[in-house]
């Protein structure tokens, strides 16, 4: 019988959120403390008092489970759904508010680029400080050091400062520290996405090497098939609260199915499960063929137009605005990616409410069952609005090839045509 390495019993994280009635940015905010503060002295000396709302938000709400040591578990829900407070409550970075956790093994998080990292220190020393934090000594660090660097690929930068590598070097060097320094339980929240492609194979071999080697690992992503081929149990969390704790497969899909439904009960504008700051958000989401009526079961190599209906709370006109349309398959892969930003047509929107229109032709998607996510930001600076599964469709028949031919939606959801010839010799 594997022994227990991680115990959380009735775990809950409640966070004060605190707003004056009229809300400013964080920039308009400090520009105004000065005369926030004298017009609080002026009221307070004429007995008047402006209404501060303070609200309750339960970010986990008693949340218990047991992992046993050798354990790969993938943690999925939706956005808002307590994952990355959980993952910080278990690193000791943040405190519960009720409840208690109970840790057995050394712990290596890896849950932001450069976690960990002293910005002044150069890579060396920094492999040799977190070493020192996880509790090994100098002779194991060293017998571990080549084999970092290496997996990093960052000889060439040992000695320069990190605070001056590029993020995919922030990245490889701290997961490269975090699987290789053995420690006991390996938590990791998503920050594979900033390597690139093959980094990312390589992290997600090293970590399936760890679990087989008896070490605990717990894993935080969106990505259903990642999930689905490392981790052998999923926890599914839902509104702060554990909704499901079972096998990854069916963890999966729960989550799937509950994703679907979601999109399809509440309207886009009421959707709570969205992050971002809010200053503009998608509020409906509609597919208009040529002629502008709206279909829901759209068919392979038409032309469509994608609407997205905005509201901007600014009061005031916004440029260079990014929209993404994210297109997920039914095991949750992405696989097809509509960005404003790709072909340089980043946007301007009106001061209160309207519309964004993607023109897409020749519709490339296969037969099958689509999730849409869409994503609002201004130019890099800022994201406006994020909202997973605000949007499904269904892809059904059509004539993408001219031949009649579908392709083979089970094996392939992108479709294209292709010239084939023989050459003699």
């Amino acid at each position: 019988m594997s022994e227990t390495v991680i115990l959380v019993e009735n775990l809950s994280k409640k966070y004060i959120l605190g707003h004056q009635e009229k809300e400013y940015s964080l920039r308009h905010s400090l520009a105004k403390i000065p005369t926030y503060l004298s017009h609080k002295i002026q009221n307070f000396s004429k007995g008047k008092f402006s209404k501060d709302v303070y609200k309750d938000f339960w970010a986990l709400k008693d949340v218990s489970f047991e992992i046993k040591q050798g354990d790969r578990v993938g943690i999925i829900g939706r956005n808002g759904a307590g994952k990355s407070t959980l993952l910080k409550i278990l690193s000791r970075i943040t405190e519960p508010t009720n409840g208690r956790i109970s840790i057995k093994g050394r712990v290596a998080s890896l849950l932001e680029v450069g976690t960990g990292f002293h910005a002044e220190l150069t890579g060396r020393e920094n492999i040799f400080l977190n070493g020192a934090i996880l509790g090994m000594g100098k002779a194991e660090i060293t017998s571990k050091f080549d084999e970092i660097v290496a997996f990093a690929e960052v000889e060439k930068f040992l000695d320069t400062p990190v605070k001056r590598y590029s993020s995919g070097m922030y990245v490889r060097l701290a997961f490269a520290v975090a699987a290789h320094l053995e420690p006991e339980i390996l938590i990791v929240d998503e920050v594979l996405a900033v390597g690139d492609v093959r980094f990312q194979q390589k992290c997600l071999g090293k970590m399936e090497e760890v679990g087989k080697e008896g070490r605990t690992v717990l894993f935080v992503s969106h990505n259903m098939s990642t999930v689905s081929h490392l981790c052998s149990r999923g926890i599914l969390l839902e509104s702060g609260t554990l909704h499901a704790d079972t096998n990854a497969e069916h963890a999966i899909s729960l989550y799937l199915d509950k994703s679907y439904s979601v999109s399809k009960e509440l309207p886009l504008v009421d959707r709570k499960d969205r992050s971002g700051s809010g200053k503009v958000i998608s509020s409906s989401f509609r597919v208009l063929n040529e002629q502008g009526i709206e279909e829901n079961v759209l068919q392979s190599g038409k032309d469509y137009y994608f609407e997205i209906g905005y509201i901007n709370k600014t009061g005031h006109s916004l440029d260079d605005i990014v929209v993404s349309l994210d297109f997920f398959d039914d095991k949750g892969v992405r696989v097809l990616l509509l960005r404003s930003n790709f072909t340089n047509n980043n946007l301007s929107i009106n001061p209160d409410i309207g519309s964004i229109i993607c023109a897409l032709k020749n519709l490339p998607l296969a037969n099958s069952f689509y999730r849409i996510s869409i994503y609002l930001s201004h130019a890099d600076r800022e994201i406006l609005d994020w909202i997973e599964d605000a949007a499904s469709i269904t892809v059904e028949g059509g004539d993408f090839f001219g031949t009649g031919n579908p392709g083979l939606p089970s094996y392939c959801k992108i479709l294209t045509k292709a010239n084939w010839s023989t050459i003699k010799t």
